[in-house]
């Protein structure tokens, strides 16, 4: 895949980072790239939390993907730790270049080396595209998930 490297973001990264959380439908409705000040706050909490990594992947020197892998310890499953992927978004000019399976794989093996006995994502109901992605890297459609806007 040429000069890629995962790498925690930094705050020169949130421009880019917020331009691919908001290049799709979704995306376009919650985000704000014209004020990054509540990204960069947030960039900062995530910085100081070690059970939080916000990554980036870059090509020459370009972000080109972004995903959160958060390490969550637990007592159910006998005190197992998980693993919550999200955010994840590729640049345009990146997909189907296999970057997505790549930085999904070293989720995985981030989450197996922080010692998770399980790795989970969401994905919006209306993202079918990506519902078969997961799937074909061996995720499945288990639950049932719900959320409640405060």
């Amino acid at each position: 895949m040429g000069d890629l490297e995962f790498r925690p973001a930094a705050s020169d990264d949130v421009p880019a980072i917020v331009a691919m959380l908001a290049d799709d439908p979704l995306g376009a409705q919650r985000e704000s790239p014209d004020d990054l000040t509540p990204y960069l706050t947030a960039l900062e909490r995530l910085s100081v939390d070690p059970n939080q990594h916000l990554m980036v992947a870059v090509r020459e020197g370009r972000v080109v993907g972004t995903l959160q892998l958060t390490v969550i310890p637990g007592l159910s499953r006998k005190g197992s730790t998980r693993s919550l992927i999200e955010g994840v978004r590729i640049h345009s000019d990146e997909r189907g270049s296999g970057l997505g399976t790549l930085f999904i794989e070293w989720a995985i093996e981030e989450s197996r080396r922080q010692g998770c006995q399980l790795v989970e994502l969401t994905s919006d109901a209306t993202r079918t595209d990506a519902h078969r992605f997961y799937e074909r890297l061996g995720f499945t459609a288990s639950h049932v998930g719900f959320k409640l806007a405060l």
